[in-house]
């Protein structure tokens, strides 16, 4: 939780200023001749050799379908984080975690898969979740339901006395800037009991009391999404929202230098473990980001200089690789089974977003594992139904789906094994969390038929965990 403004922001905009600073970038850089782009380029598998190093990879042209292969003296994966296995979340649609899951099959370690984190606050919508961001409560934003289950009346028809502020009753001291965990199970919790506006998995996000100059001048960009998507003025009208997949806390294993398991292969930002442990606090995504591309750099160009080959010929492992790919995307193309990807694709979402997000039972878990096996079954009766390859996206989602498949196995696999509440990984069954058994990371390792996972103990030598407390202020305790 946070009561107090930490973080440097542009308005409401802050994401989309620093797109436009980052592409602004690139594109100086690239017409310096110093990086070249592959736009419209989708990687599909790391290109090993004999010693299992990473020598490149190989690529899909998603226009032409064309494969390619990019030797490299090391790899870099920045590719984020997997929401759309949740089918919708608040990141883009590009966001399939596919990149890291074939680095996972190939022998990367994945770690900590569990710790999912579901935002209290998107905009429901039929193709995907949109961000409400958490500035909107910064800047004063009021979470509420009406007190009385079946009222159906408009929110400015409910006086103060009839609405419920359940994040300030519960926690006086922090609100409704309660850490996002905290918040989400709280909202979940209230539309579960039937208290959700019109009895729906909705509740109030009100900046009705705020003067429409301070909105405009502080949040308009987000205002202006709302108001897009939904209809209603967020100056006269709450804001009806609900808890949405956000962010994975997990990642690729990596080290201090974040270097993957894999030698050659790094990794930097939502797509490695190593920052935010069981839970990211809010606008710390960038520190994975910043510090992650800050270390990973010079610790590519470290390997690269001072990699050894071993002498053998190249050419062969980059045409053999690109050769199995291709046989890959041939099979796809001539499978005629009877199954609609699209299909399995939102019937994965569904059972791991009923049963793998906010709160997580055992047997819901186990049978979510059952249910993602039969689908994997039923990927290979997949039918690709789409006589035109020519920038068809079909083959690419499939490639996608098979992925993201084997990705929800770990990390409803580590939600399974963990018999705590840690975090984002909250448990009824175990509410508590276990340091003595559990202060540890899950580190999954692919064995061909599914993840195998284990565990390692957490270095909390300088920093000791204490105990999560949020419903008074903490008293400071001067010292001389």
């Amino acid at each position: 939780g946070t009561k107090h403004h930490r973080t440097a922001f542009a308005g409401a905009s802050t994401g989309q200023q620093l797109l436009y600073a980052l592409d602004e970038q690139v594109r100086r850089y690239e017409v310096a001749g110093r990086v070249k782009k592959y736009e419209a380029w989708e990687m599909l598998s790391l290109v090993l050799d004999d010693h299992q190093v990473c020598r490149g990879l190989v690529a899909m042209n998603l226009r032409s379908l064309e494969l390619k292969a990019f030797p490299a003296d090391a790899v870099i994966i920045a590719t984020g984080g997997p929401g759309l296995i949740f089918g919708k979340s608040t990141n883009s649609m590009v966001c399939t975690g596919s990149a890291v899951s074939a680095c996972y099959q190939q022998g990367a370690k994945y770690a900590n898969g569990e710790f999912i984190q579901v935002h209290p606050t998107s905009i429901p919508g039929d193709d995907k979740l949109r961000l409400m961001s958490e500035s909107a409560r910064g800047e004063g934003g009021r979470v509420w339901v009406p007190r009385a289950k079946s009222d159906k009346r408009s929110p400015s028809s409910i006086p103060e006395k009839e609405r419920w502020y359940f994040l300030e009753e519960k926690y006086p001291a922090y609100g409704n800037l309660v850490p996002r965990d905290i918040a989400t199970r709280e909202i979940f919790q209230v539309c579960i009991d039937g208290f959700g506006v019109n009895g729906e998995n909705q509740v109030y996000l009100d900046l009705t009391h705020i003067p429409a100059e301070t909105l405009d001048q502080k949040l308009g960009a987000i205002l202006e999404i709302y108001e897009m998507f939904v209809g209603d003025d967020p100056r006269h009208v709450p804001m009806r929202i609900f808890p949405g997949v956000h962010y994975s806390m997990g990642g690729l294993w990596v080290d201090f230098d974040q270097r993957t398991s894999i030698p050659g292969l790094l990794a930097a930002g939502e797509c490695d473990y190593s920052i935010h442990g069981a839970n990211r606090l809010g606008a710390n995504s960038l520190v994975s980001c910043v510090y992650g591309g800050f270390i990973a750099a010079p610790a590519a160009i470290e390997w690269a200089t001072n990699v050894q080959r071993n002498g053998a010929d190249d050419s062969r492992i980059y045409e053999q690789e690109t050769k199995r790919q291709q046989e890959i995307n041939e099979a796809l193309i001539k499978q005629s089974g009877n199954e609609n990807q699209y299909k399995v694709h939102e019937e994965m979402g569904r059972i791991m977003t009923d049963n793998v997000t906010v709160v997580r039972y055992n047997d819901r878990l186990k049978e979510t594992d059952d249910r993602l096996r039969e689908l994997m079954e039923r990927y290979r009766s997949i039918s690709i139904n789409d006589s035109n390859l020519w920038a068809t996206m079909a083959l690419p989602h499939a490639r996608h789906l098979d992925n993201m498949l084997e990705l929800a196995r770990v990390i409803t696999l580590g939600a399974l094994n963990r018999n705590e509440s840690r975090g984002a990984h909250y448990k009824p069954e175990f509410p508590n969390r276990d340091d003595a058994n559990w202060l540890k990371t899950t580190i999954a390792e692919y064995s061909g038929e599914g993840p195998v996972l284990s565990y390692e103990p957490v270095d909390v030598s300088m920093i000791a965990p204490r105990k999560r407390d949020y419903s008074h202020e903490k008293k400071e305790t001067a010292k001389a």
